[in-house]
């Protein structure tokens, strides 16, 4: 066993694998631009109370997961469990508001957890999100959502459900978190250990819970949307006729109302919704977010709406493959540079720099191989074609061009940048 290994819960993107995440990444970065997004990029870590105001001192990511650390100054940083309390920071403090709202950003990064790793669960994952900031209006709710569905959609993968709920707001979700929690304090010998502490310092999250007995006391559990106040029942309203009219573009957008989406982030007020595979379950999750009018006022700005999400690539780039919906092409040279001979060792590695700035990708082979042991490494490389420089080659001033796809088949061409791409690309 290797004396030191990747830390747990973290992984190596290798070779192999970073076809995958340049297409998940690129085609994140495609989709965004369509909507109107720009990229902004926030640090790797976040002064801590950031997260403790804006994202909730009792939720599990503050209470659980976080990676805080003091730097020598003596100052508490956490590493970034999540991007919308960094992305407001930043739009306070670079004063966005004074841009044409809403403000629409997106980013592809790194986030950290201290959780229990499983599949497509990781301490250390990557994150595409966006957020919206500065528009109350429910047709920006769709538009967040649209952008999510075409992502996940364009990624080739199929059967993809939209759950959708609101949660209200502190106008009218103190009431139905009365009603709630008579509900479940009557049923409290009933419930996991968990959750009779959620009970008591964040109650909402005991629809979210896992523990089977729990998800059947969940089931018939009071409704937010029930609950609603007159703004946030006609915000609800609206956002389901705009989705509703999106089936003309997304036949298979069919979402459901589940009353017991919550998400599990204190900031989240009104719309809250998560994309999944059909029958997955919340575990199976690949995007996921909503709106957070109060998150930007918590963390010290002006009170400015808000709605964005965020989508697990790790998780996503594991779907896209077993759907097969991507086959990545190979990394494979054009060229690799047989050489004979010092001589010819060092013609080839001049003669592969100007392939290179001609735009070939050209390896040339290890020194102090036998021409059959330089021949299988350009093989075992996939290389498109050998180009073979001998002494007596190099005495002509040509080389030897064999197509490694043809065995038999070899031409002769002068011992020129020029020549070779021209036959590379001629081939």
């Amino acid at each position: 066993m290797p004396p030191f290994r990747a830390p747990r819960g973290t992984s190596d993107i290798l070779p192999d694998d970073q076809p995958y995440w340049a297409h998940a990444t690129g085609l994140a970065a495609d989709v965004a631009t369509a909507f109107g997004y720009g990229r902004i990029d926030t640090p790797a870590f976040e002064d801590t109370g950031l997260f403790e105001r804006g994202v909730g001192g009792d939720t599990d990511v503050v209470q659980k997961e976080m990676y805080t650390f003091q730097d020598h100054g003596g100052d508490s940083l956490t590493l970034k469990p999540e991007g919308t309390a960094p992305v407001c920071r930043a739009y306070i403090e670079h004063g966005m508001h004074n841009l044409p709202q809403p403000v629409r950003m997106y980013y592809i990064t790194s986030q950290f957890r201290y959780e229990r790793p499983q599949a497509g669960r990781f301490r250390q994952f990557g994150t595409f999100g966006v957020e919206a900031i500065g528009d109350p209006a429910p047709q920006v709710d769709a538009e967040v959502i649209e952008l999510g569905w075409m992502f996940v959609t364009r990624l080739g993968l199929a059967d993809m459900t939209l759950r959708v709920n609101s949660i209200g707001d502190p106008a009218c979700r103190p009431a139905y978190l009365e009603v709630l929690e008579s509900y479940y304090r009557e049923r409290l010998e009933l419930l996991c250990e968990d959750c009779k502490r959620r009970l008591e310092r964040a109650p909402l999250r005991l629809l979210d819970c896992k523990t089977p007995s729990c998800q059947s006391l969940g089931d018939d559990a009071p409704k937010s949307a029930d609950h609603l106040c007159d703004a946030c029942a006609e915000h609800w309203t609206a956002l389901q006729a705009i989705l509703d009219g999106l089936r003309g573009a997304y036949p298979e957008l069919i979402y459901s109302v589940d009353h017991r989406l919550v998400r599990g982030l204190d900031y989240y007020t009104r719309t809250v919704f998560e994309i999944e595979p059909a029958g997955g379950g919340g575990q199976s999750t690949v995007l996921g977010g909503g709106r957070y009018d109060g998150l930007i006022e918590a963390i010290g700005g002006p009170s400015t709406p808000g709605v964005g999400f965020g989508s697990g690539l790790d998780r996503l780039i594991l779907n896209v493959k077993r759907a097969e919906t991507f086959t990545p092409a190979p990394a494979a040279p054009d060229l690799v540079a047989i050489h004979i001979g010092d001589a010819a060792l060092r013609r080839a590695l001049s003669l592969a720099a100007e392939l290179r700035a001609g735009g070939a990708a050209v390896v040339v082979a290890p020194a102090g191989r036998s021409m059959r042991a330089q021949m299988r490494y350009a093989d075992a490389l996939g290389a498109r074609a050998a180009l073979i420089i001998g002494e007596r080659e190099l005495a002509r001033g040509v080389a030897a061009l064999k197509p490694l796809d043809r065995p038999g088949e070899q031409v002769e061409i002068a011992l020129e940048a020029a020549a070779v791409l021209s036959a590379v690309s001629a081939d």
